[in-house]
Parts: C-alpha cells; sequence; structure tokens
C-alpha cells in the first residue's frame, strides 16, 4: 500500500510540474507567491510544490520519510 500511495503522489507531483501553464490560468496569480519570489513567482512556486510532492513521495514509497521522522523525531516527544 505504501508503494502505491508513493507512486499516486508521484504521479500527482510529475502532473503538477507538467501542467502548471493549466493551473496558474485557473488559479490566477497567487499573491504571496509573486511578493516574495517576485516576478514570475506563481510559476516558481507551482513548481517548487510539484518537486516537493514528487520527491516526498519517492521517499514515503521507498519508507525513507517514515525513517527519518521514526530516527530524528521519536526523542522529541
Amino acid at each position: 500500500m505504501q508503494v502505491f500511495q508513493g507512486l499516486m503522489g508521484m504521479v500527482l507531483g510529475f502532473l503538477i510540474v507538467v501542467f502548471r501553464a493549466r493551473i496558474k490560468s485557473f488559479t490566477g496569480d497567487i499573491g504571496f507567491a509573486e511578493r516574495y519570489l517576485g516576478a514570475g513567482g506563481t510559476w516558481t512556486f507551482l513548481l517548487i510544490v510539484g518537486l516537493a510532492i514528487f520527491v516526498l513521495s519517492l521517499m514515503w514509497a521507498t519508507g525513507t520519510l517514515q525513517d527519518f521522522f521514526l530516527n530524528n523525531l521519536s526523542g522529541i516527544a
């Protein structure tokens, strides 16, 4: 199940990167992205979100994300 969820997330991240022009035309400019990332900030923001979803999903599918949280955050609680 974990691998399937990771693959679906990677597909979602890939689709966000590929279709970011359509997403931008649907959503319009994202105010905080334009302010903090400069001109074209919405394009950059969508690219960052798509890549982050892809990488985190890849980590989820391989179990790396769970190991990271288990090893680094288990002593906090």
